[in-house]
């Protein structure tokens, strides 16, 4: 039998095979989808947990009404407040003096470092002076003369007199050398202004500090020709001790500054950085403006600092807390404690029996984390400070936390990553 006569007879299997081999692969991935199924199935109908209104390990904490739900407390205490007013305030120099040259000609002299600080009087710089000093000398020399001539004019008017005694001379000589000698003096005297004057622009010549401060850079270098008329000037000084703020405060705050100025004692203030937490200065208000600024309904004031430490600059910004008064026994809460809804504020209030009730407060200024409650509350009573989200009016609470200390309980207290408390069993 040739070739293709067994062909014929013997087709190929391998298209067979290949459909066979589908076909197994088929009926596995259907094996497969019914097993999963009802394995899920049998998952999904299995038996619930206790039915003693707990939720089995691992569940999410829920509160029912047979259980307690864990909560951090602390106790209402009573004390003094003191009631500060905030405001961003900027450095000002007390007084800030752009030093200018009185006198024209060639600075040859800086007699100042830059940054230094510097006394009332101090030398800065130096002007040419021997311009001046050749006015001086003029001045000096006309001077003399004049006064030679006043003098020759007075031995004139005594030897007058002598000779108008003896009628020797008429009368109206010797009045006329009088009013010779009342001019020479009024020359003499003009003349003096004239050395007065020289002496004061010799003295000009030396640029010295109208005031105390620190000194800026210079303005100009030495070797440069200087004028009175220039507008930069040669250096700039600023006072930094004491030192000003000007800050600002919303004009509904203005009545209890005003009220607050008309007292003796100072109202004291202290600057901040710009971050607000560290304290740079302590000083205390200066003055309050006159009017209000319309269009951000502020009022500037301005406070005063010795400025020892030299932590202010000018110009540098900073904060500013203004002690208005102080409230004496206030019913104090920490801000966590401070809840609110569409109604106002509330505290839960933790009763002997450790059950909480819902109270409304008024509450009244804040320092930091504090609060002062004005009505409703009253010291030594206890409020939920953490664990709020889960109460309501009535609810029962297990006091895990209080006044910051552990509490311990039949039961552990753990916190979860959120910072909230939820029980462990012990057991």
């Amino acid at each position: 039998m040739n070739q293709a006569e067994s062909h014929k007879i013997y087709p190929d299997l391998k298209p067979l095979r290949f459909q066979a081999l589908r076909w197994l692969i088929i009926l596995a991935a259907l094996a497969a989808a019914t097993y999963a199924f009802s394995f899920f199935s049998g998952t999904s109908k299995a038996e619930p947990g206790p039915k003693s209104g707990k939720q089995g390990p691992g569940s999410k904490f829920g509160q029912h009404n047979d259980e307690q739900t864990p909560v951090a407390v602390e106790t209402a205490v009573q004390g003094d407040f003191p009631v500060y007013l905030k405001g961003l305030g900027t450095v000002t120099g007390l007084r800030t003096v752009t030093v200018h040259s009185r006198v024209d000609g060639e600075l040859v002299r800086i007699a100042y470092s830059e940054g230094q600080l510097v006394k009332q009087g101090d030398l800065l710089a130096e002007i040419d002076p021997r311009p001046f000093q050749v006015q001086l000398q003029q001045a000096e020399g006309q001077l003399q003369r004049d006064q030679a001539l006043l003098k020759n004019a007075e031995i004139d008017v005594e030897r007058y007199k002598k000779l108008q005694e003896q009628d020797s001379i008429a009368a109206q000589q010797t009045m006329t050398q009088e009013a010779l000698v009342k001019q020479y003096l009024g020359i003499v005297e003009m003349d003096n202004a004239q050395v007065a004057n020289a002496r004061l622009q010799l003295d000009y010549a030396k640029v010295k500090a109208p005031i105390s401060g620190r000194v800026g850079l210079r303005l100009i270098d030495q070797g440069n020709i200087v004028h009175a008329s220039d507008a930069n000037g040669l250096v700039v000084i600023t006072q930094t001790q004491p030192i000003a703020v000007v800050f600002t405060l919303p004009e509904d705050k203005v009545p209890a500054v005003v009220k607050r100025s008309h007292s003796k004692e100072a109202i004291k203030v202290e600057a901040y950085d710009r971050a607000g937490k560290s304290k740079l200065a302590g000083g205390k208000i200066l003055a309050v403006d006159n009017q209000i600024d319309p269009t951000t309904g502020t009022v500037k004031l301005k406070a005063q600092f010795d400025n020892t430490d030299q932590n202010l600059f000018s110009n540098q910004f900073v904060n500013i807390r203004m002690h208005l008064h102080t409230l004496p026994g206030a019913t104090l809460v920490s801000s966590s404690a401070i809840q609110n809804d569409t109604q106002g504020a509330f505290v839960y209030v933790v009763d002997q029996d450790k059950t909480v009730q819902m109270r409304r407060i008024t509450l009244g200024p804040t320092e930091a984390d504090k609060v002062v409650v004005l009505s409703n509350l009253a010291a030594n009573e206890t409020v939920v400070v953490e664990g709020t989200d889960r109460l309501r009016e009535g609810s029962k609470v297990d006091i895990a936390q209080k006044d910051g200390q552990a509490v311990a309980a039949s039961h552990e207290t753990v916190a979860n990553p959120n910072g909230r408390f939820h029980k462990r069993d012990r057991s």
